[in-house]
């Protein structure tokens, strides 16, 4: 028997109180991995991740938030699957990225900017919105080359300029850098 592929789409950005139109982004990126069977990955407490969850519930979406504490209750009301790690939130952002299959950036602050280097360090795909502000806005004036983190150019950094289109992008790389896995 063969699964069928469902792409585990991580969404990173920034916590705490954001813009509407940031919420409204990243809302639609949520509908969008739903709409399109994936599975929405986020670090499930607030900021973006409620957008994100949100947008994925209310399309009928799988929803997984990977937790930094110990508290089920840190997580937000759209959650379907939160995962406590109780590794703070440094370690639950490697935990995060690496359960991705590509990731999405929005806007974000320092912590984002450590998500976008983890995911740089184990070669996941990551499509990047610059019109969301913070370090998403950043990437493409410091990236080596616009697209890398440094000269070994590990994996290509993406942009994309609509939610719609970073989707589209973050499935066709998705496809293209899961491991094969067992039937």
């Amino acid at each position: 028997m063969t699964r069928s592929f469902r792409p585990r789409i991580g969404v990173i950005g920034q916590s705490g109180p954001i813009s509407p139109a940031l919420r409204e982004m990243a809302e639609t990126l949520g509908r969008e991995v739903a709409r399109r069977g994936g599975i929405l990955l986020s670090g499930g407490r607030d900021g973006y991740a409620v957008g994100a969850s949100r947008g994925a519930k209310e399309a009928g979406g799988l929803t997984v938030g990977i937790l930094p504490g110990d508290l089920l209750e840190e997580g937000n009301e759209y959650l379907d699957i939160p995962i406590t790690t109780g590794l703070g939130m440094d370690f639950r952002s490697l935990v995060l990225v690496r359960s991705c299959d590509a990731i999405i950036m929005l806007g974000g602050k320092n912590g984002t900017l450590l998500e976008l280097s983890n995911a740089y360090y184990n070669r996941k795909p990551v499509v990047v919105l610059p019109t969301t502000g913070g370090w998403a806005e950043r990437v493409p004036h410091f990236a080596y080359a616009g697209a890398y983190l440094d000269d070994r150019q590990s994996v290509e950094i993406r942009y994309a300029s609509t939610p719609e289109e970073a989707v589209t992008l973050a499935f066709a790389l998705a496809q293209t850098s899961r491991p094969n896995s067992r039937p």
